[in-house]
Order: structure tokens, then C-alpha cells, then sequence
């Protein structure tokens, strides 16, 4: 490795010819012998340029030459340094030798390590070659800043050691860099003192707003999808419309959305995560539902038609993140899939697979979370002195959900499943209203808060600035549709 010969002034003054006259006296008896050196020589030179055809070098052509030549008399068998560079000073000798025998056998290596199944952060510096203690002196630095029991599989590792080229033998571990995310970094460098620093480092996010619109072909997912816009993006603008659309009846071909919608990128433009939806509408027909977001005075956030209207129901028709799951028995009379007998079914069944997410239906307290006989794992949360909703058959109950606790319309409190009198997963969803069972499908929930006074002053100037933007950005598209068309 070139980048790490220093010679001496000394070497760099010597007269090459001088030196090939000197090592050719001694084989002046033995020509042929010098026809088979010469040779040997411009083939090491061919060696040295592929072998280090990577390797930045910061010597002189004079250094590389002279060094070349001293390598190759040491194999040939000179091993009189003095013979080979007469002139020069026994330390200056050594310090060269020590080059050949041993520092030409450094190599830098910069590798990138995928997480395996079963890898651990100190396996991976045991695969390396380093010893446990200094394994172990990292790991206890660099929990400090991140946790790397952490490691997921599939996670990358760029990691720059120094071995000896020759053994294959691992010298020092100079630098790890952990992005366990975009714009997030976690860096251990080797100080001079063998000892280790870590540092983290993280990029300013950037605001980026982007839009798209399109027409309805298959699900709604989908066709955003084509569009570019993020999976996340499309579930919470699904969420948003929940209250009012029923995505697999109302929905239909021809249909068409349009959104609005925020991302954070880091500095060289990559996105690391979608933010917040600012517009939306949804299409339907002849009827259009155009919801923009607002965060009041008060920090609440929710979204609004364009007169402050509040378009959020107190209770959701349909709790799962599963937002196309079908009806598989709806309330009312109808004969037992066990019992085989008819009687009123006081729910909807939602069938979903088994793990579903399912969701608080409203804000409120959770009454009851047991098992309740035929109705298998069940939940019963009171959202205020009108509603109630329950929930039957769930596989698990979420963390932390428990008689007393307060949950948010929206939170996850169980997961579907097949518990109690079921024939297969699904959630078995019932609306309370003043202590009688109604249908969760057509009971009318009131509306949420409407804005008034200084916060419905605040929203219409932001639907007003959101107006001009959503001009200039689907014109914008509109017009570059439309030269594209002109190609």
C-alpha cells in the first residue's frame, strides 16, 4: 500500500542508475541471471500497479521505483542493505525494510455488512476478528447514543478496517457508521490512543409538499398508488373519509380524489417519512367531500368541509385497519351458522384474517376486557351517557388495555380473531345506544365540533391560502400533461 511509504530524502536523491550498475556488478559473472533479474523486475512493477490499482499513492515515481527495486533484490536474495544502497544511512535501511516486510501488508477494507438472522453486534466484531474485550469496550460506548441490541434483519453496517493483507488478519477496526434510518447516524472511529469515540448525527429534515389526483380504477388504494403517493399517505387519507364513505360500497369506478399532502426529505432530496395530509377530497358520482386540516387554538387537529364543518362521526361503522373487510352476517335475524336456529344477531361481522388490527370505535373507557363465553375475548368501552360499542371473538386484547384506561377513536385495543362460538376470524361489532343494541350500520352519530369565532377566522384563511395552492400545483401538472400530450 503506497500511501503509507514515507522515504527518506536520501532515498529520493539516489541516482537509479546507480543502483541497477550495483546490483548488476554482483551478477556480472552470472548474465543470463541478469537478463531473468531485468525481467523480473518490470514484472513486479506490472504486479505493484494491479495490486494496488485502488490505492490513492502519495510517493514520487523516483520512491516507487527505488522501492520496487529494493522489494525484488530482497527476493532475488540481497539481503546486505548496505550493498544495496551503500550510500545510505543504516537507519534509513531499516526503516525501508520494515516497509517491505511489513508495511506493505497493510490494507484498508470498506465493507458493507447486512444484518443477519441470528447476528449480534458483538458477533458481527467477532466475525471481523476482534477480541471480546475490545468488542465489548464499543459496545458499552456505543449504547450511550443507540442500543445495538437493536439491529434489525436486513439492516446495513458500513464498517472500515485495517488487516494485514498477507494473513488476512484483522490490524484495527477504524470506523462503524449505524443508519438505522434515513438522516440518522450513529458513528465509532478509532482515536490515536487505540481508544474509541462515538457520535451521533442527524440531517435537518425539510418540509416538501407534494399533490396528485386521478381517476378510480379498482380500489382507491390502488389507483393512488399509481399515482405516487405513499402507502401511509393513502391510509390515513382512507381514515380521514371513514366516518362518511363506506370505501367498498360507496366507492366506485370512475370516482376520482385529489390530496394534498406534506413529506419530510433530508438535504439530498430522499424522503424519510410522509407527514400530514392538508387537503383531500373524495369524488362520488355527482357529489364531491372536500376536507381540509386545521390544528385550533387549543392544539386539537381534525378536519373540516370548507365552512368549519366537522365531518368526524363520534363512532366508526367499521373498527379495523382492514378497511375492506366484508360482511360476513349482518344485525338482525338470522340462523345460527353453531346453533342452527334462527335469532336475532345483534352485531355486524366484519370477516377479517386472524391479527387485524381493531380499533377503538370512538373516544372513551374501557368497561369490560375478558373473556366473556360465546363471545370469546371481548371488549366493552362507554364513549359517553348515550353510546357504548363491544367488540367479540378478538385473538388478544392490545397492550395496556384494562377495565378503567382511556382510549382514543382510532386506538388499537385488540386483533382479530376466532375466540368463543365462531366459526372462523372476524370481529363481531355491536353499537350500544342507551342501553339497547341498534345497527352499527345506520345509527346516525352526531357530529364532532364545529369550528366558531377566532379559530373559524384562523381556518378560512388557511383554506384560502390552501385554494391558491392547490391552483398553482394541478395546473402546474395540468400543464405538463398536456406537453407531454404535444410530443
Amino acid at each position: 500500500m503506497l500511501r503509507y511509504f514515507n522515504f527518506n530524502s536520501e532515498f529520493r536523491s539516489m541516482n537509479v542508475k546507480k543502483l541497477l550498475k550495483l546490483n548488476l556488478k554482483r551478477r556480472n559473472k552470472h548474465k543470463v541471471m541478469a537478463v531473468g533479474y531485468a525481467l523480473s523486475i518490470a514484472f513486479a512493477f506490472v504486479l505493484s500497479i494491479t495490486n494496488n490499482n485502488n490505492v490513492s499513492a502519495s510517493v514520487s515515481k523516483k520512491d516507487t521505483f527505488d522501492y520496487m527495486l529494493l522489494e525484488n533484490s530482497i527476493q532475488n536474495g540481497i539481503n546486505d542493505p548496505e550493498t544495496i544502497y551503500p550510500e545510505s544511512s543504516i537507519e534509513n535501511i531499516k526503516s525501508l525494510y520494515e516497509i517491505v516486510n511489513y508495511g506493505s501488508r497493510e490494507k484498508t477494507v470498506e465493507q458493507e455488512i447486512e444484518v443477519s438472522s441470528g447476528d449480534t453486534f458483538l458477533s458481527i466484531l467477532s466475525d471481523l476478528g476482534m477480541d471480546y474485550d475490545e468488542a465489548h469496550d464499543i459496545f458499552v460506548k456505543l449504547k450511550k447514543v443507540y442500543d445495538p441490541t437493536s439491529l434489525k434483519i436486513g439492516q446495513k453496517i458500513a464498517i472500515t478496517t485495517t488487516i494485514d493483507s498477507k494473513e488476512n488478519k484483522l490490524l484495527s477496526l477504524d470506523n462503524i457508521t449505524i443508519m438505522p434510518s434515513l438522516g440518522q447516524r450513529y458513528i465509532v472511529e478509532k482515536t490515536a490512543d487505540t481508544g474509541y469515540t462515538v457520535r451521533s448525527e442527524k440531517d435537518e429534515l425539510l418540509e416538501e409538499v407534494n399533490s396528485a389526483r386521478g381517476e378510480i380504477s379498482g380500489t382507491l388504494a390502488a389507483s393512488m398508488q399509481k399515482k405516487g403517493v405513499p402507502h401511509r399517505v393513502i391510509a390515513n387519507f382512507i381514515n380521514i373519509f371513514s366516518y362518511s364513505v363506506d370505501f367498498r360500497r360507496d366507492v366506485r369506478k370512475g370516482d376520482s380524489f385529489e390530496i394534498i399532502y406534506e413529506n419530510q426529505i433530508t438535504p439530498d432530496g430522499q424522503t424519510v417519512k410522509s407527514g400530514n395530509i392538508l387537503y383531500a377530497s373524495l369524488t362520488l358520482r355527482k357529489d364531491k367531500i372536500a376536507l381540509y386540516r386545521f390544528k385550533d387554538k387549543a392544539g386539537n387537529v381534525d378536519y373540516y368541509n370548507e365552512k368549519g364543518l366537522a365531518m368526524k362521526k363520534t363512532l366508526d361503522r367499521k373498527p379495523l385497519s382492514f378497511r375492506q373487510a366484508r360482511i360476513s352476517s349482518p344485525f338482525g335475524r338470522r340462523r345460527h351458522p353453531i346453533l342452527k336456529d334462527i335469532r336475532v344477531h345483534w352485531g355486524v361481522d366484519y370477516a377479517a384474517p386472524k391479527g387485524t388490527k381493531v380499533f377503538a370505535g370512538g373516544d372513551g373507557v374501557i368497561q369490560m376486557a375478558r373473556y366473556n363465553g360465546g363471545y370469546g375475548n371481548f371488549i366493552k368501552i362507554r364513549h359517553n351517557s348515550e353510546y357504548s360499542t363491544a367488540y367479540g371473538h378478538m385473538w388478544k386484547f392490545a397492550k395496556g388495555i384494562r377495565p378503567g384506561v382511556r382510549v382514543k377513536r382510532g386506538q388499537v385495543i385488540g386483533y382479530v380473531g376466532s375466540t368463543g362460538r365462531s366459526t372462523g376470524p372476524h370481529l363481531h361489532y355491536e353499537v350500544i345506544r342507551n342501553g339497547k343494541r341498534v345497527n352499527p350500520r345506520t345509527i346516525k352519530a352526531a357530529a364532532g365540533e364545529n369550528l366558531k369565532g377566532k379559530n373559524l377566522d384562523a381556518f378560512r384563511r388557511q383554506v384560502a391560502m390552501l385554494r391558491e395552492t392547490h391552483k398553482n400545483m394541478f395546473a402546474a401538472a395540468d400543464n405538463a400533461k398536456l406537453a407531454s400530450a404535444e410530443k
